[in-house]
């Protein structure tokens, strides 16, 4: 598809309607005329189309508009079919609703305004070329963005996935540092599924917020009587990661009691059950993940100096969200379409309102933060578009609303409303000597001027005076 020139087909069972049409949308489209609305005759028009304009106004001569609105939704059965543009009779409403219900990008009333059906026939088509982009984008992503569950094609990200496939094989314990909702854990099962234990399923286990006596009993199991309750034997965490993968989150919070404990694992891979005095022997390999910094808790005396090193083999480090902007559209995306399926939303896309947000915002929670805000906005959403009101409010509060700009088709009516106004004002409102002015007919500037909303006791104040010379046209 080329920006320079768009290739409408035009459907319609008035065929004589075509030539004035292409004449009229002028040298930047390419206007292709069809009768023939059945589906097949369509398919060969996917590789050629960027636009359909759809005539219901002639399909429903007789009244039978509902013949043009099911091929409506025979177009939509195709696969990647360009958007539908339809020509409406001017206050046939109902027939107006219908068609924007079944899937058409936008309607235009008849007869139709050239300006107006220029702006909508390129805006369909940038809207559908960008859709065809983030399709190639989400392909080439699956293959060189992505580790797994992990997603970024930023270039910290690369070198992270790089780092990961390399140390991935050799069995190394790794300390996966970052802040809350970065996706260590993530990282962690990436580097597990890369390696040669990947056929035993890797064990995970927080260390956070928990008794000291709970997490030794989690992790090293206990025997039967060992304790009160203790009716059956029970094999821990680390005995069940045997010949796999065992990922202990939140390592910083381990008790001081039970770090000597962790390192003769680390240092022998050998341990006792709790209330029994027989060795058991595992071949694990261990992940740990951290928000705190441990080099500060070594030096507190809040972590052992000889198990730091044990487990800081080789370690990465999972930057906060906020330091990888670049990753926010393609990760918001991913979340969109995930959620999208799960709750059976018809959400495909963010405005640029909403996009721009999601990447000014500074997402304290990182990357679980933002999986949550778009399934929040997704469950909001209604149509195929996710709109910045449907983001939580700390987001939208992170971009003030003068950051955004007005679309295209805002700023064509705000100053075609402000030269209309100003010539009205400049001929004392003397609307067949304004519409000379503007080079336009008299009936097209009163429509203008309802459209516009412009009445005469507005007082609205122009910053910048400008002259309309007499071969001033509004087309």
């Amino acid at each position: 598809m080329s920006e320079q020139n768009v290739h409408v087909c035009f459907l319609s069972q008035d065929l004589g309607f075509a030539p004035p049409l292409g004449r009229a949308l002028g040298n930047e489209f390419t206007t292709q005329a069809r009768s023939q609305t059945e589906p097949g005759a369509l398919v060969d028009l996917r590789e050629w189309c960027d636009v359909i304009l759809l005539d219901v106004r002639a399909a429903g001569t007789h009244g039978n508009y509902e013949a043009a609105l099911q091929v409506v939704d025979e177009i939509r059965k195709l696969a990647s079919p360009p958007p539908i543009v339809a020509l409406c009779d001017e206050g046939n409403r109902q027939v107006l609703l219908a068609a924007i219900e079944r899937g058409v990008y936008d309607t235009i009333t008849n007869p139709p305004n050239m300006l107006e059906l220029r702006l909508v026939l390129r805006r369909a088509y940038r809207s559908h070329a960008a859709e065809i982009e983030l399709e190639q984008l989400k392909a080439s992503t699956r293959a060189s963005g992505r580790l797994h569950e992990l997603i970024g094609t930023s270039s910290v990200m690369h070198e992270l996935f790089g780092l990961a496939q390399k140390i991935a094989p050799c069995d190394v314990n790794v300390l996966i540092t970052g802040e809350t909702g970065t996706g260590k854990e993530l990282l962690a099962r990436a580097i597990h599924q890369m390696s040669s234990r990947a056929a035993r399923q890797l064990v995970a286990f927080s260390c956070a917020n928990l008794p000291e006596t709970l997490v030794e009993d989690e992790l090293f199991g206990h025997e039967k009587g060992a304790f009160t309750g203790a009716l059956t034997m029970r094999r821990g965490r680390i005995e069940a990661a045997d010949q796999s993968t065992l990922f202990l989150d939140e390592i910083g919070d381990l008790a001081l009691g039970l770090q000597p404990k962790l390192l003769r694992v680390l240092q022998e891979r050998t341990f006792e059950r709790l209330g029994s005095n027989s060795t058991v022997t595992v071949n694990i390999r261990v992940i740990c993940a951290t928000n705190r910094n441990l080099d500060e808790l070594v030096q507190q005396g809040k972590f052992r100096e000889d198990l730091y090193y044990r487990l800081n083999v080789v370690q990465m480090h999972l930057p906060p969200l906020r330091d990888r902007r670049d990753d926010i559209p393609l990760l918001a995306q991913h979340f969109l379409d995930d959620a999208s399926e799960q709750f059976r939303k018809k959400a495909k896309r963010f405005s640029q309102p909403a996009l721009h947000a999601l990447e000014e915002y500074a997402w304290p929670g990182n990357v679980r933060e933002l999986s949550n805000a778009v399934q929040r906005a997704v469950v909001l959403s209604d149509g195929p578009t996710v709109e910045i009101w449907q983001l939580p409010i700390a987001v939208r509060n992170g971009c003030e609303a003068p950051q955004f700009a007005r679309s295209y088709e805002e700023e064509v009516r705000e100053f075609k409303r402000r030269l209309v106004l100003r010539t009205l004002r400049e001929c004392g409102w003397r609307k067949a000597e304004s519409a000379r002015t503007l080079g336009v007919a008299r009936g097209y500037l009163h429509r203008l001027i309802n459209q516009l909303g412009i009445q005469q006791q507005d007082e609205e104040t122009v910053e910048v005076p400008v002259s309309v010379p007499s071969s001033t046209r509004i087309m």
